[in-house]
C-alpha cells in the first residue's frame, strides 16, 4: 500500500531525497509507518485499495469506528451513469485496509453517492441513490449493527419517491435536540436545496421547502449538496455547492425547519462537492476545490479553516496540487478525537485517504489569499 507524506520541515529533506531516488521502499511495514506518523504527527496519505475490478470510482464517504478503524464507501463501475455501477466498501485503518466488496447493487441501473452515518445508538446507516437519471433518483438505505461486518437488506427511504430524499452526498448530523438533519437537493430542471428532518431516529422524514435563492445573483443551475454544522442549540448552518463559481451559505435558527436566503461566501467553487467538519472547540475545516468558474478545474484540493463559525476562512492547507485536467474531488471529511480524516476521488481511479491532527493542520496552514 502506497503512502505519501507531505514533509514541511527541512530536517526531512534527506529522507525525501532517498525516498524519491528509490533508496527506500514505498512498502514500509505498517508498524514502522505508524510509528513515524504518531511520533511526528505527520499527515497520512494513501489509497484505500490498489487494483479494483472496475475502471472508475467516485463519491466516497467515511465513518470512524469504535475500535479506531474506519469504514468507507464509494460508487464504482465502468463509468458514472453506467448500469454496472454499484456501491463498494472497505474497512480498516492506514496501512491495513481490508478487501473491497460490493455492498449494494439492487438492480441493473446506476448507483450513486453513498453516505455513511453512525446514529447516537451505534447503528451505522448507508444511504445511496439509485436510478438512470438524476431527476429520477430513488434513495435507498441499508443498516449495520456490528460496525459494518454485516448489512441489512436495502429498502427505500421514502417509498415511491423520485428525485432523491435524505442525504444527497454529505453526512447526516444529529442536532442538540436529537433531530437528524440531512442536506438534500433536487436536480429536476433548475437546482434546488432542501433539508430532510427526522425526529424519530430515522423512522420517518419530513422535507422542508426549497430554500430561497436569487437566481440573478447566483447564475447557472443553482445550488446542491449542502454540508452542515450546528453552532449553538437550534442554530444550524449550511455551505452549498453552486454554479456561480463560489460557495454559498444559508442559516437556520429553528433546528433546520426554516432557512435564510442563500448568500455567497468568499470561497471559490468550480461546481464541485464540498464537505465541512466541526472540531471540538468550534473550529471548522472545509474540504473543497479552491478554484473558480462553473464546471472548472478540480485539479487542486484544499482544507480551509475558520475560527469564527464560517464568517471568515483565514487559513488554508493544500492536500493536492495537480494539473488543471486532473481530478481530486468530492471530499468527505470527519472529525475524530483530535484529528480529521478526508477521503476523496483521485482521478476517478482510486479513493485517497488523508488524515492529520488538528495541531499539525493549524501549525502548517498558510494564510488564504483573497
Amino acid at each position: 500500500m502506497k503512502r505519501i507524506f507531505n514533509f514541511k520541515y527541512s530536517s526531512f529533506l534527506i529522507l525525501v531525497f532517498f525516498m524519491q531516488s528509490g533508496c527506500f521502499s514505498n512498502s514500509l511495514s505498517s508498524e514502522k509507518r505508524n510509528i513515524v506518523s504518531e511520533k511526528d504527527s505527520l499527515p497520512i496519505k494513501e489509497y484505500l485499495f490498489g487494483d479494483q475490478p472496475y475502471p472508475e470510482c467516485h463519491a466516497s464517504t467515511i465513518v470512524h469506528l469504535k475500535n479506531g478503524e474506519f469504514l468507507a464507501a464509494w460508487f464504482g463501475g465502468t463509468k458514472e451513469k453506467d448500469n454496472d455501477v454499484g456501491i463498494w466498501m472497505t474497512k480498516g485503518k492506514p496501512g491495513a485496509w481490508g478487501k473491497t466488496f460490493e455492498v449494494a447493487k439492487i438492480n441493473n441501473t446506476p448507483h450513486w453517492n453513498p453516505v455513511l452515518f453512525r446514529s447516537p445508538e451505534g447503528k451505522i446507516y448507508l444511504f445511496f441513490k439509485v436510478g438512470k437519471q438524476i431527476p429520477q433518483w430513488e434513495t435507498w438505505v441499508k443498516t449495520s449493527d456490528d460496525e459494518g461486518e454485516t448489512w441489512s437488506e436495502a429498502k427505500e427511504l421514502i417509498k415511491d419517491d423520485r428525485g432523491g430524499r435524505g442525504p444527497v452526498r454529505n453526512k447526516v448530523i444529529v442536532l442538540s435536540d436529537g433531530t437528524w438533519l440531512a442536506g438534500a437537493s433536487n436536480e429536476q430542471g433548475m437546482w434546488n436545496v432542501f433539508f430532510d428532518r427526522s425526529e424519530d431516529k430515522g423512522k420517518t422524514w419530513q422535507a422542508t421547502p426549497y430554500i430561497q435563492i436569487d437566481r440573478k445573483e447566483i447564475a447557472g443551475k443553482g445550488i446542491i449538496q449542502p454540508t452542515l454544522w450546528e453552532s449553538a442549540p437550534g442554530e444550524v448552518h449550511a455551505l452549498l455547492r453552486s454554479s456561480a463559481g463560489i460557495i454559498c451559505r444559508a442559516d437556520s435558527k429553528d433546528y433546520g425547519k426554516t432557512w435564510s436566503h442563500v448568500y455567497k461566501t468568499s470561497l471559490p467553487n468550480p461546481n464541485s462537492g464540498i464537505d465541512v467538519a466541526k472540531l471540538p472547540g468550534g473550529t471548522l475545516i472545509l474540504a473543497y476545490n479552491p478554484t473558480t468558474k462553473d464546471w472548472g478545474s478540480r485539479g487542486k484540493l484544499a482544507l480551509a479553516i475558520s475560527f469564527d463559525n464560517g464568517k471568515t476562512w483565514p487559513k488554508k492547507i493544500d492536500i493536492e496540487d495537480g494539473d488543471e485536467e486532473e481530478e481530486f474531488s468530492y471530499p468527505a471529511i470527519i472529525s475524530f478525537n483530535d484529528s480529521i480524516a478526508v477521503t476523496y476521488t483521485w482521478n476517478r481511479k482510486k479513493i485517497a485517504f488523508w488524515s492529520a491532527t488538528k495541531d499539525w493542520i493549524l501549525e502548517n496552514a498558510k494564510p488564504l489569499q483573497p
